[in-house]
């Protein structure tokens, strides 16, 4: 059974707006700053995971790339389910290897968390229609 509920179209252009900024922010550091975020991976309590799945040094370019191109089109409402969708891939794995492990700082993990939340009401809400 699915419930219908009146929504602002103005906070959700908001909600997305505010949202798509950490993964901007978050795929210019990954490009810029590419060795210092590897090391990070490498010290984070998890980050022997990474390992698995490559070299760090490239999946933090590749994570970078995605995280910039699907933060831009989150940003302007360009295909919202798909690219929040792609958003949530690779906002898993950062908050599994890296907050996860840190259990004397809690707040990047909720921080995630949250984020996570405003990703999966893109994720499952066709906004698109609704902003029309």
């Amino acid at each position: 059974m699915t419930t219908i509920i009146s929504v602002n179209s103005r906070s959700v252009k908001w909600l997305r707006v505010l949202v798509s900024g950490i993964f901007i922010v978050a795929g210019f550091n990954h490009l810029w700053h590419t060795e210092k975020t590897a090391q990070r991976i490498a010290s984070a309590s998890f980050g022997d995971i990474v390992y698995y799945f490559g070299n760090p040094d490239w999946l933090v370019i590749l994570s970078g790339m995605i995280m910039l191109i699907a933060g831009v089109f989150f940003l302007f409402g360009y295909k919202t389910q798909w690219t929040a969708r792609v958003l949530i891939a690779v906002l898993i794995p950062i908050t599994l290897t890296i907050q996860v492990g840190q259990i004397e700082t809690l707040g990047p993990l909720f921080k995630n968390i949250a984020i996570l939340g405003g990703l999966l009401f893109f994720s499952i809400n066709d906004t698109e229609k609704l902003l029309k």
